[in-house]
């Protein structure tokens, strides 16, 4: 095999991407790194105004970036999206399913509605939309990336009250490595970012959203899980993005079934 030129390694110059939960936070980190590398890219979002903000202020750049109001959960909707990432965009050659929530709550507190609502957007989602990008990809017969943030938490818990969440999370990872295996010969590769503490705005809404008892204790939780951090800081959205950037391009062309772990070194503690 001939080696790429380093300048093209990293390029996704004719690329079309899709990402979901891409607004804000961990997701408009990794849209701005696969717009700036020349993917054009599709943010679906259910905050439509926050995702027409988003787009705007890159287009901006001279970057293509487009937005769709997108309930990851609903099959309807990640159908629309796919076909509108079609007509638009031309085609789709990266899925990056970052969509997800984390409302804590302690198992002797939730109830089922409250583990399914998790379910259903962080593990249902993920299924549907590989199914239906999966399926593009094959027709176009020119292979393709999926990547999946998991967290650390796939791997191991950060705190009580996230007991729905870190289920949805081990499940992205196991549908992972399953889905790797069964898109392999189609030349689509399938990977996983587990992101550890990430400044994000949703990070930040959760905090203060809290009543008064429960915040005193994610308080508590979060300046224990912070000393755990070798590096003694919170992730930037950003440094979710160039690993993003790294599992869509060429950098990664030997990788399938994989799961990298972007976490300020938590998980050695």
């Amino acid at each position: 095999m001939e080696n790429i030129p380093l300048a093209q390694l990293m390029s996704l110059k004719g690329k079309v991407a899709i990402v979901t939960g891409g607004a804000m936070g961990i997701g408009r980190g990794i849209v701005e790194r696969l717009a700036e590398a020349g993917a054009k890219v599709l943010i679906a979002d259910l905050d439509l105004e926050a995702a027409k903000k988003s787009a705007s202020e890159l287009h901006q750049k001279g970057w293509t970036v487009l937005s769709i109001k997108t309930d990851v959960g609903s099959e309807v909707d990640v159908k629309k999206m796919v076909e509108v990432c079609q007509e638009a965009l031309g085609g789709i050659d990266i899925l990056v399913n970052n969509a997800g929530i984390y409302p804590p709550e302690p198992v002797a507190k939730m109830s089922g509605e409250d583990f399914e609502k998790v379910m259903h957007v962080n593990l249902r989602s993920v299924f549907l939309t590989t199914k239906y990008v999966s399926e593009v990809m094959r027709q176009q017969g020119r292979g393709g990336k999926i990547i999946n943030i998991t967290s650390v938490d796939a791997i191991h818990p950060s705190m009580v009250g996230l007991a729905h969440y870190d289920a949805s999370k081990h499940g992205v990872w196991g549908f992972t490595k399953n889905s790797a295996l069964e898109l392999a010969p189609d030349n689509i590769w399938v990977n996983a970012i587990a992101p550890g503490g990430i400044n994000t705005p949703g990070v930040a809404a959760m905090q203060s959203a809290a009543p008064q008892a429960d915040a005193e204790m994610l308080k508590k939780q979060t300046e224990a899980f912070m000393s755990k951090i070798p590096m003694h800081r919170m992730g930037e959205p950003d440094e979710i993005g160039k690993v993003a950037l790294f599992l869509a391009s060429d950098m990664s062309s030997y990788m399938t079934g994989e799961q990298v772990v972007v976490d300020g070194g938590v998980l050695l503690s």
